[in-house]
């Protein structure tokens, strides 16, 4: 978006909007506005008026075609520069308008890229390259703005140019630097209460519009019960998900499919889950704002007392990333995909 419509739009915010180092923008009152620069929280010294609040989130959703009001007190919308909209009215908020205005800076990031920056090693960057190449099914965990959306972004990225890709998302965020991608985002319920589009019916949609492999911008639902059988055909596929370690991802990953229904079994997740992901990555954001990849962990296909086998290939430690004993997972992809499975690991 020029420079000019930020100013149209966000009016006082346009100085924020306009500064490439801040990330977000949050208001909890009119007289609270914050920003994060650099990974670190900052309380700006702007005021504005509740008018001036709801004008610029009204001239906002003008372009996203999402409602707020009593009966829809939440919207998440994308803005035309690609930020992301979220905003809570009253009474769910006890007084004034809450609102996070995210832009991802870093969206079109490369592996090699968020390398440089120290989110990651070149040794890692690389078995995640040939991982994205070989088809492996990678999930990338994390906490709120621990950058799982930028991570996922580099790893499209890597997928190679011949395929077709699907991405799936509640808000359009997602952008590979691919030839052939189709976007799809979910859709909020009319006024009626008709026509709500949720993220299970675009998974399953995906599945006809001849993927060669899917993304999901973040599992949190029943959604990941249609992920895990779409993996277990024989799609590569990627997304993301809350969680505190690799570990915890999968422990969470078995959980969540169990919202489709009460038909849905343990017995039958945890070997669906063991059999659809390869490899998880936690990501993090630390005291001094900077993101990096903390935890690479690979799943070995077995279990063992109803639990799934998962050895870490790489963690940091603080200080520098120390390799783990894990094997890479999926020898038979790579072996497919002629890429040798050693050429990463350090001397």
């Amino acid at each position: 978006m020029p420079t000019q419509d930020f100013t149209l739009t966000f009016g006082p915010l346009a100085q924020f909007m306009n500064d490439s180092e801040i990330e977000e923008i949050w208001i909890n009152s009119p007289e609270r506005i914050f920003i994060a620069r650099n990974g670190k929280n900052e309380l700006t010294n702007l005021l504005l008026s509740g008018e001036d609040v709801r004008n610029i989130v009204e001239r906002a959703l003008m372009w996203s075609g999402r409602r707020l009001d009593l009966s829809h007190p939440f919207v998440d919308a994308r803005l035309p520069d690609g930020s992301r909209l979220h905003v809570v009215i009253p009474e769910v908020t006890p007084e004034h308008w809450a609102v996070n205005i995210r832009k991802h800076l870093l969206r079109h990031l490369s592996l090699k890229d968020l390398s440089s920056r120290e989110a990651m090693s070149p040794e890692i960057a690389l078995l995640l390259n040939q991982c994205v190449r070989a088809g492996i099914n990678i999930l990338v965990s994390g906490g709120t703005q621990a950058g799982k959306t930028t991570m996922l972004n580099a790893l499209a990225s890597a997928i190679p140019v011949h395929e077709r890709v699907i991405t799936i998302e509640e808000v359009f965020e997602l952008k590979p630097n691919l030839p052939d991608v189709i976007s799809l985002q979910t859709r909020s319920p009319n006024l009626q209460g008709e026509g709500e589009i949720v993220l299970r019916r675009l998974v399953k949609e995906s599945l006809r519009m001849r993927p060669s492999r899917i993304i999901v911008g973040e599992v949190r639902e029943a959604e990941a019960l249609d992920l895990l059988i779409a993996l277990n055909s024989g799609l590569p596929g990627m997304g993301t998900i809350h969680a505190n370690s690799t570990r915890d991802a999968i422990v969470k990953l078995q959980t969540l499919p169990l919202l489709a229904g009460e038909n849905i079994s343990q017995k039958f997740i945890g070997p669906t889950v063991a059999a659809a992901i390869d490899l998880v990555i936690q990501v993090a954001l630390d005291s001094e704002g900077q993101r990096r990849i903390v935890e690479v962990s690979a799943l070995t296909g077995r279990m063992e007392n109803d639990r799934i086998e998962v050895e870490t290939l790489w963690s940091w430690t603080g200080e520098k990333y120390e390799q783990g004993l894990g094997a890479i997972p999926r020898p038979e992809k790579f072996a497919q995909s002629g890429i040798p499975i050693t050429s990463w690991r350090s001397s």
